[in-house]
């Protein structure tokens, strides 16, 4: 089983819409079986996968997950494990912090040969929750959306003293791999294009190579109204929903070929 976390220090960057789209993606495109945690307390992956009905809701929360030593998990080929009120108390019982990183690892043990992928969407807060994602994950991705506090939000995520990617690679977890940024909601204006300009000559080496470029998912209505409508974009039925699968595709198929994941 491959484990991918998506993490952000900064919240608005689409990132649960990527982590639903790309579950979807894995799922129902590549006939992969796939375990979906949601350990942001917003529970906005939560819903948008709830409401299509697409997956297996465990009875099992993910504070839960954190909390306690799970074992094992239903038998479905889609499982989502839900968010829940009580992942924002978790930062504040911090003589629990390792029992939470080592329960989940126990738990992903436990899986590895139930699933093929399991994503993993965190907080944007640089807490236990999105620390203890990265130090059992396999991969991870970082949307970001091309304003100036994000971009300036990247040293943070690479090198934050606590939970930077880099520190963790290092001390934690040898095994992860920084997949890549991945530039989310780009619209075609002057200013996100000089944006996206800039960060590409400052942070080149971790952005997504792709074709002659870089990587990015442009904005769209129809990714939103794909989320509520708690359904993969291609499944949407609108011109503009295929316009914009058309275009995400390619960023999904090399996302999944550098964790390995092709299709069955």
């Amino acid at each position: 089983m491959k484990t991918v976390v998506l993490a952000n220090q900064k919240g608005g960057v689409g990132k649960s819409a990527v982590a639903v789209q790309f579950a979807y993606f894995l799922a129902l495109l590549l006939c992969k079986r796939v375990i979906v945690i949601d350990l942001d307390h917003q529970r906005n992956t939560s819903k948008a996968l709830r409401t299509g009905g697409f997956v297996t809701v465990s009875e099992t929360t993910s504070s839960r997950l954190l909390r306690t030593k799970t074992s094992g998990i239903e038998h479905a080929d889609f499982v989502l494990v839900a968010g829940d009120a009580d992942l924002i108390k978790m930062e504040k019982h911090a003589d629990e912090h390792n029992s939470f990183a080592n329960n989940l690892h126990t738990f992903l043990a436990s899986i590895k040969d139930q699933f093929d992928v399991c994503v993993i969407d965190t907080n944007p807060n640089p807490d236990i929750r999105q620390l203890a994602s990265l130090v059992v994950s396999d991969y991870v991705l970082s949307p970001v959306q091309l304003n100036q506090e994000a971009i300036d939000g990247i040293g943070d995520l690479m090198n934050h003293e606590n939970i930077g990617i880099r520190k963790i690679q290092k001390t934690i977890n040898v095994k992860l791999e920084f997949i890549g940024i991945l530039p989310n909601i780009v619209e075609a204006t002057p200013f996100q294009r000089d944006n996206f300009r800039d960060l590409s000559k400052a942070f080149a080496k971790l952005l997504i190579p792709l074709g002659s470029g870089f990587a990015a998912i442009k904005k769209t209505t129809a990714i939103p109204e794909a989320q509520a409508a708690g359904l993969p974009v291609w499944k949407l039925g609108k011109t503009s929903a295929r316009d914009a699968w058309a275009q995400m595709r390619p960023v999904f198929d090399k996302i999944a070929h550098t964790m390995g994941v092709e299709q069955n």
